[in-house]
C-alpha cells in the first residue's frame, strides 16, 4: 500500500486542482509526481527519509507531498510562515534530510535557517532562480520517473507537529495504514464526493486540511480549490467561481463568511447556493456562529471532532441528525469510551475523558517513547485529555479539556511553550499562559507576567517579542502584569486561580 495511490484510479481529464487560477488534471498531477519522486530517489533519498514542506495551500504542496509519500519518505508539513527559530527545532528534531520551500517561506528560510541544520543535505526550492546549493523544483521534477514504493499499514506516512500533554510540541507518527483508514470512515459517513468541488482554505499543515479535504477529496475523484490565505471576500468568490459544493473550517472562519451578510445580503446566500456540505471542525462551534450560518449563508453546519493524533475525525455529524451542542457519533470503525480518573466507564449521562481506539490512531510520537507510553495504553486506547458526555442515542458532547492546551482557531497552543519565550525577555521574572475565551478565534491566548524591575516593560513590548520567536497564534493577545503567580506546595503554578481571576 502508499497513501499516494489515492490519485490512481480516476480519469486522466477530471481536474484534480486548481492553484492560483490554473487548472491541474488527474493525468497530469499523477505524471508531475511520477517525476518529482524519480527527482527525490535520484537524491539519494530512501524510504523512511524525512521529507519537510515548507509551502501554503498550493500545487507545490500537493504535489511535494504525493511524491514524497511515494518514495517512501516520511512526510513533514511545516507552517511555512513560522519563525525561523521554530523551524530549526523541528527540522532538527525530526532529522530532515530535505525540505522544499515555497514562496511564502523563501526569506524567512534564507535569513534564518539555510545552514542551520545539520541533518539537512538538500533544499528544493519552488522559485525561477536558485540560490547557492539549493535545487529548483522543476529541475527536481524533470527526472526520469521511478515506480512507487510500497509500504506497509504501519510504516511512517507523515510527521505532524501537536501539542501533546506536557514539554513542548511533538511530531505525531501517522501511518498510512492511519491516514486511509480514516479515509475510509470518513468515506463510510457520507455521500459520494466524486463530484465535489472543495474549498482548500484550511492550511495543509494541520491534519484537518491535509486529511479531510486534501486527501479525502483526491481519493473521491474531486477536485480541490487551493486557498493560499484566507480573506473572507475573496474566498467567497473562489466559491461561486468554482462552483464549490463541499466546505470544511474552524468557526472563526464561518464567523468571518457570516460577517460579510450585513454588505452583502441575499447575494451572499447565492453565492453558497451550490454549497452541499459544510463541516465545522477543529474547536467547539458555538450556537450563534451555527445559527448565523443558516440565517446568512443558508448552511447547515455539520460539526466533528478530533484530533492530530487520529488522524483526526474521531466523531462526525454529517450523516446523523442534528442535535445542538453535539459533535455527531463516533466514524465507522472507531471505538469511543468515557473513563473516569481511574480508566472506569462512567455512567450514561456524566462526564468523563474520551478514550479513542481504531485502525487511525497514531503510532506514537517520533523518538519520545515516554510521552507515547503516557498517550496510549498496552492495549491500543489513546487517551485524549478531553472531557465528554454521551446521550442515549450515542450522541457525544464536550464539556472541557483536561489538558491545559489552548485551542486558537483550531491550533494548539501548549503553555509551557509560550512561557518559556517569555521567560527568554530580559523584563519578566515569570510568567504563566491561560486561555481566554475569543468571539473570532474561540480562544486567545494571554499572559500573566511578573517585572523582573530591572527595566521598564509595556505589553505591546512582550507581545512583539513573542512574535518574533513564535508562530502568530501562539502569541499572547493580552498581557495582564501581576506581582506574583499562585503557586501550590509543588511550586506549579494554579492556573485554576488565573483563569477565575
Amino acid at each position: 500500500m502508499n497513501l499516494a495511490a489515492i490519485i490512481d484510479d480516476h480519469p486522466d481529464d477530471g481536474i484534480a486542482l486548481v492553484s492560483r487560477a490554473k487548472v491541474t488534471t488527474y493525468g497530469e498531477l499523477r505524471a508531475q509526481v511520477a517525476g518529482f519522486r524519480g527527482g527525490l530517489v535520484g537524491l539519494g533519498l530512501r524510504p523512511g527519509d524525512r521529507l519537510a514542506l515548507l509551502c501554503a495551500n498550493n500545487w507545490y504542496f500537493v504535489v511535494s507531498y504525493l511524491a514524497g509519500l511515494s518514495a517512501g519518505l516520511i512526510v513533514a508539513p511545516l507552517n511555512p510562515l513560522s519563525p525561523a527559530r521554530e523551524l530549526c527545532r523541528e527540522l532538527a528534531a525530526i532529522g530532515a534530510r530535505a525540505v522544499v520551500v515555497g514562496p511564502s517561506a523563501r526569506a524567512s528560510f534564507a535569513q534564518g535557517v539555510d545552514g542551520r541544520v545539520a541533518t539537512l543535505e538538500h533544499v528544493i526550492d519552488c522559485g525561477t532562480l536558485a540560490t547557492g546549493p539549493h535545487l529548483l523544483l522543476d529541475e527536481v521534477m524533470a527526472a526520469n520517473p521511478v515506480p512507487r514504493v510500497e509500504r506497509d499499514a504501519d510504516d511512517i506516512a507523515v510527521l505532524m507537529f501537536t501539542s501533546g500533554t506536557a514539554g513542548a510540541p511533538k511530531a505525531a507518527m501517522l501511518s498510512h495504514g492511519n491516514l486511509l483508514a480514516n479515509l475510509a470512515q470518513a468515506r463510510a459517513a457520507s455521500t459520494d464526493r466524486s463530484e465535489d468541488v472543495a474549498l482548500g482554505v484550511l492550511p495543509l499543515f494541520h491534519i484537518f486540511g491535509l486529511n479531510v479535504v486534501l486527501g479525502a477529496t483526491l481519493l473521491a475523484g474531486g477536485r480541490v480549490v487551493l486557498v493560499e490565505r484566507f480573506d473572507p471576500a475573496s474566498a467567497v468568490d473562489s466559491v461561486a467561481r468554482w462552483g464549490v459544493t463541499m466546505i470544511a473550517g474552524p468557526p472563526n472562519m464561518w464567523a468571518a463568511f457570516a460577517s460579510l451578510g450585513a454588505s452583502q445580503g441575499d447575494d451572499l446566500r447565492e453565492q453558497f447556493s451550490t454549497v452541499r456540505l459544510a463541516i465545522s471542525g477543529a474547536a467547539a462551534l458555538p450556537e450563534p456562529i451555527r445559527r448565523r450560518g443558516k440565517e446568512t449563508l443558508g448552511l447547515d453546519l455539520a460539526e466533528g471532532y478530533g484530533l492530530t493524533e487520529t488522524a483526526p475525525t474521531v466523531t462526525s455529524s454529517t450523516s446523523v441528525e442534528h442535535r445542538p451542542g453535539s459533535i455527531g457519533r463516533p466514524a465507522p470503525g472507531v471505538e469511543v469510551r468515557l473513563v473516569d480518573d481511574r480508566g472506569a466507564d462512567v455512567e450514561r449521562g456524566d462526564p468523563g475523558e474520551v478514550w479513542v481506539r481504531g485502525p487511525n490512531v497514531f503510532r506514537g510520537y517520533w523518538n519520545d517513547p515516554e510521552a507515547t507510553a503516557a498517550a496510549l495504553t498496552p492495549d491500543g486506547w489513546l487517551r485524549t485529555g478531553d472531557v465528554a458526555t454521551e446521550d442515549d442515542d450515542g450522541y457525544l458532547y464536550l464539556v472541557d479539556r483536561i489538558k491545559d492546551l489552548i485551542i486558537v482557531a483550531g491550533f494548539n497552543v501548549y503553555p509551557a511553550e509560550v512561557e518559556a519565550v517569555l521567560l527568554e525577555h530580559p523584563g519578566v521574572a515569570a510568567a504563566a499562559v491561560i486561555g481566554v475565551a475569543n468571539p473570532h478565534t474561540g480562544e486567545a491566548v494571554k499572559a500573566y507576567v511578573v517585572p523582573s524591575g530591572s527595566e521598564s516593560i509595556e505589553e505591546d513590548d512582550v507581545i512583539n517579542f513573542c512574535t518574533s520567536l513564535l508562530a502568530r497564534y501562539k502569541c499572547p493577545t493580552k498581557v495582564e502584569f501581576v506581582d506574583h503567580l499562585p503557586e501550590g506546595l509543588s511550586g506549579k503554578v494554579v492556573r485554576r486561580e488565573l483563569r477565575a481571576s
